[in-house]
Order: C-alpha cells, then structure tokens, then sequence
C-alpha cells in the first residue's frame, strides 16, 4: 500500500497524510463493493501478507465476475 500513497503523493501533488486517507477511502469502497472473495482481501494483497489461498480466492473470484452472462 505505501507504494500507492507514493504514487498518489507524487501524481497529485498532496500530502502523503492526505494520499493515505485517500487510498485507504478508495480501499474500503472496493472490498463494499467488490464481490467476495475479492471484496475484503485488497488491503492484504497490497501490504504484501497474502498467502496462496488469498491470491487463489481472488483469481476465482475475478473469473466469476468476468464470466457472469445475462441470462
């Protein structure tokens, strides 16, 4: 995650404080909104503390959001 606060403090311009509060907003959004597994294991994934079944869980997760068909 602090590679991303860098990346926010250096694209906007704004204090790293404001950068965090900004991600860790953006973050909180995602894992709401997100469908499980995905939804709630992106602050983890970012800090680096993911283990095998946490990118597995994902990488499932993502093939079912992107292969949802209308019916």
């Amino acid at each position: 995650m602090d590679e991303i606060i860098k990346v926010v403090v250096e694209k906007t311009d704004i204090s790293e404080e404001l950068a965090k509060k900004v991600v860790v907003t953006v973050l909180n959004y995602l894992d709401d909104k997100l469908p499980s597994p995905i939804g709630g294991n992106l602050q983890g994934f970012l800090d680096n503390e993911q283990t095998i079944d946490t990118i597995e869980n994902i990488a499932k997760g993502l093939g079912g959001f992107f292969n949802k068909t209308d019916k």
